[in-house]
């Protein structure tokens, strides 16, 4: 772990990223050595702190920073965490404080095969996300809501959970995006108002474009979802897995998901 470009394991306890979840954060894939897609998510990180003004670190810090802990991975997750940075009590950020940057490193989780080629069995959380537009999109720190949808199971019996919002839309997975598909097209949810936009998102709507398949992002029911042809999820860490299973809706052929999920193997990084 480095904090700050410096070996360590731990923070000031008066940081706003501890204290109130004020930062914002990014897991990225890592195989032989190199960051997959890091240009992408560094494109988010700017985005996702400029929404909360805060001030980015250079994309060149962090690659040479990132490049210390990555190169004898041969298949990992790294994670950058950027704070606000210590401050005095209250909720009020310092016009002085500066960030925190926290980069780590982690084995890359092992999932069946069967999950990509196969799907997986979904669980339709009872939590409903909360509308807050100014968030929407952003990957912050604060992620209570989806710790509790995610503590609904805890059991093999699911490999993800679907969040709808409090108005009934769907929004995504605890931990992931999700696409329908039907007669060919895909839709994603509108995440205007709840959500978090990932990099695994934008890329899968960018194949679409080059090759020639209408993607439409649009508030979406349960009922679309139950309807649909295909539906499946996708994130910087599982890249694709179709959904097999969820109450009513059941589903054993992929072809589009599939599909999709080649191209994004061989997508450009």
């Amino acid at each position: 772990m480095l904090i700050n470009g410096q070996t360590g394991i731990s923070i000031s306890a008066d940081d706003r990223g501890l204290m109130y979840g004020d930062g914002v954060f990014r897991t990225i894939r890592v195989a032989g050595g190199k960051l997959l897609h890091w240009h992408l998510h560094y494109q988010k990180l700017q985005h996702d702190c400029s929404a909360l003004n805060i001030v980015c670190p250079s994309k060149q810090l962090l690659s040479s920073e990132l490049d210390q802990m990555i190169r004898n991975e041969a298949d990992a997750i790294a994670k950058v965490i950027i704070t606000r940075g210590e401050s005095t009590r209250g909720y009020a950020p310092s016009s002085n404080s500066g960030v925190t940057r926290i980069l780590t490193i982690h084995a890359a989780p092992q999932y069946p095969d069967s999950y990509a080629l196969s799907g997986i069995p979904v669980h339709i959380c009872r939590l409903r996300l909360g509308h807050q537009p100014l968030l929407a999109g952003i990957k912050h720190l604060n992620r209570l809501e989806n710790v509790l949808a995610a503590a609904e199971w805890n059991s093999a019996d699911f490999a993800e959970g679907i969040l709808l919002d409090q108005a009934g839309n769907l929004v995504e997975g605890t931990r992931s995006n999700l696409f329908l598909v039907k007669n060919g097209d895909l839709s994603t949810p509108e995440l205007t108002r709840c959500g978090v936009a990932g990099v695994q998102r934008d890329r899968v709507m960018d194949w679409a474009r080059q090759s020639g398949v209408v993607c439409h992002v649009k508030d979406l029911s349960l009922e679309d979802m139950l309807s649909s042809d295909e539906a499946f999820l996708v994130n910087s860490v599982i890249d694709l897995w179709p959904i097999r299973e969820m109450a009513a809706y059941k589903r054993n052929s992929f072809p589009i998901s599939l599909l999709i999920q080649n191209g994004l193997k061989h997508g450009a990084d």
